[in-house]
């Protein structure tokens, strides 16, 4: 594990307060004459292009997690120290925060409360609690999995790193968004929340939902992905030239 200082930590401030930026602004658009499908596209592919850009900005200052969810899946996998893992999901927080408040600076002329990109379960899972988290979980499950198989696997090609995981967020968004509001992100959750002052159905459902379950998605991708792909990797095997050295014929 390699130190990170005072460059990573405010390359996550930044890198994930654009991120949750330009969310909170295309969503608070969007939100005052409805989101239908086709706004469900155009917000799954900002989220798409947003990441790609920041990871190949600053994915070499900090790693780009700008995810508490990946931080964490990180961290149980040994790729960032505690010290280090705790000090980038606060400036994580923070930057999502400074978003959503400069998000509602932005739109305070729109003559409504903008929605700030506030997620909330939807009627379809009928509010329930567990189906939203399932939604947030198996999300966040997929975007940590992009990243253990693009950005830590020694094997991959790196130069697709950035695609691979601004596309998953993106695919990943576009069918959670009209279920919990495709979060997938703690930071990205919490930062319009406490800007807008609601979190939905009570900060007890916001809490399973948007902050306790992608971070379980996160750690259960990086943990199995290690040990799917990457600890087998690293076992000796045998090779066909061993085999055939030890045949007596």
């Amino acid at each position: 594990m390699e130190d990170r200082g005072p460059a990573a930590y405010i390359a996550e401030l930044v890198g994930t307060f654009m991120l949750v930026l330009f969310i909170a602004l295309i969503a608070s658009v969007y939100a005052r004459k409805g989101i239908g499908t086709p706004e469900f596209v155009t917000i799954g592919l900002l989220h798409a292009f947003v990441l790609m850009m920041l990871i190949q900005t600053l994915g070499g200052t900090s790693g780009g997690h700008f995810n508490p969810a990946v931080t964490a899946g990180l961290l149980a996998v040994r790729k960032i120290k505690p010290s280090d893992a705790g000090v980038y999901v606060v400036m994580q927080v923070i930057g999502a925060i400074a978003a959503a408040a400069l998000c509602k600076v932005m739109l305070s002329e729109l003559g409504q409360t903008p929605s700030l990109g506030n997620p909330s379960v939807s009627p379809l899972l009928g509010g329930k609690t567990l189906l939203g988290a399932l939604a947030e979980l198996a999300g966040a499950f997929a975007l940590v999995w992009a990243v253990m198989g693009v950005a830590v696997n020694e094997r991959a090609t790196r130069d697709w790193a950035a695609f691979v995981i601004g596309t998953t967020l993106g695919f990943g968004v576009l069918v959670t968004a009209p279920l919990t509001g495709g979060s997938l992100n703690p930071a990205r959750a919490l930062g319009p929340a406490i800007v807008a002052g609601h979190f939905d159905k009570g900060f007890g459902s916001f809490f399973v939902v948007y902050l306790l379950a992608p971070a379980i998605g996160g750690l259960v991708a990086a943990v199995g992905y290690k040990l799917l792909v990457l600890d087998p990797q690293h076992e000796p095997g045998e090779r066909p030239i061993d085999k055939l050295a030890e045949d007596p014929r």
